[in-house]
């Protein structure tokens, strides 16, 4: 079968909610029915038919061809398949994901991977502010899963992170890793001021020393660690880096003794 596949005709005139497009919501509707799914959030709200041409029907292999920032919410709860945009996405995408693949191969708007608790959500570009981060009034961000930016991300990335992978690979901005309850962030290119700034539990690995940490930190020193050389393997194992990041004896600083105080920021002597 032929991946289903949406071509963006024109810019969206309003923002779109594609979250109605995965395998799960499109199964039971009949194939000719798809063009006619409201995904618009106007009081008009477009329908897929207004927005794009619709062609093959393997609801396990959805590509999106063109890309929009208003584009959001693509591939949000979505369990299995595949789901690849062959352009920039909007905000929310892979939302509250539990499985599957979704590539991004452009840039990605705020709250990526948001909610995420499992399979893997790869963007090629840039990720916009709060990646794999909570939304208002949630007390976790992501929960399991692996989340990879290839380009750059915005502030709070990994804010509130509870359990999975998040890999940026060329810099994040401010408050890396804020309140993070566990998990384990990477950040490659340098991160921005405060990283780990109330962090409870979990691991962040930078490239370098980081600009600024809370004053309630704590130097732990270059031991041999173990677990640097588990992660520097997997994270290549994994086509995440190329080489190793940390090696045997990276500088650890642990933290934030300002909360709980379990947390770790590693990176090279």
């Amino acid at each position: 079968m032929k991946a289903l596949t949406f071509t963006l005709v024109a810019e969206p005139p309003e923002r779109l909610d594609l979250s109605l497009l995965t395998a799960e919501r499109l199964a039971g509707i009949e194939r000719r029915d798809f063009e006619k799914i409201r995904i618009g959030m106007s009081k008009h709200g477009s329908k897929v038919g207004d927005i794009f041409r619709v062609a093959g029907n393997n609801l396990l292999d959805i590509v999106f061809e063109g890309g929009s920032t208003r584009l959001d919410r693509v591939a949000e709860g979505m369990r299995g398949g595949s789901v690849r945009v062959v352009g920039n996405a909007g905000a929310l995408a892979g939302r509250a994901m539990r499985g599957g693949m979704l590539t991004i191969e452009g840039n990605a708007g705020p709250h990526a991977g948001s909610g995420m608790r499992g399979g893997r959500l790869e963007i090629t570009g840039n990720a916009g502010d709060h990646l794999g981060a909570p939304l208002a009034g949630e007390l976790a961000g992501m929960n399991g899963g692996v989340l990879i930016v290839r380009g750059k991300a915005g502030a709070f990335a990994a804010d509130r992170m509870r359990r999975g992978l998040i890999a940026v690979l060329k810099g994040a901005g401010d408050h890396a890793g804020s309140r993070m309850i566990a998990g384990t962030l990477v950040v490659a290119g340098g991160a921005g001021e405060m990283p780990g700034y109330l962090m409870r539990r979990g691991s962040i690995l930078l490239d370098r020393a980081p600009k600024s940490l809370s004053p309630s930190f704590v130097e732990c020193g270059a031991p041999e660690s173990v677990f640097a050389a588990i992660i520097d393997r997997h994270l290549i194992a994994e086509a995440i880096l190329k080489r190793p990041l940390l090696g045997n004896a990276p500088q650890k600083y642990g933290g934030d003794n300002a909360v709980l105080g379990m947390g770790e920021v590693l990176f090279p002597r």
